[in-house]
């Protein structure tokens, strides 16, 4: 009496459908990752090399290098 009322198990598909959940659960956690990078590395680190290039003078840090003596090859 009481093996009628239980479900069969499910056995068929069950590798599949568990491999599709977790393959499309690494493709959004992984996009989730990049843009955390992107946004909270990438780009800071990127405005910051532009604002440093921008308002660098190369002749004049190497004039104050020399100044300094660490170039031994130059007067």
């Amino acid at each position: 009496m009481a093996s009628g009322a239980l479900t069969e198990p499910q056995v068929h598909g069950l590798l599949a459908k568990r491999l599709w959940f977790h393959i499309v659960g690494a493709f959004v956690i992984s996009l989730g990752v990049a843009a955390c990078y992107k946004f909270a590395v990438a780009e800071p680190r990127k405005k910051a090399y532009t604002d440093f290039h921008r308002n660098y003078d190369s002749m004049k840090d190497f004039e104050e290098m020399r100044k300094a003596g660490i170039f031994q090859s130059t007067k």
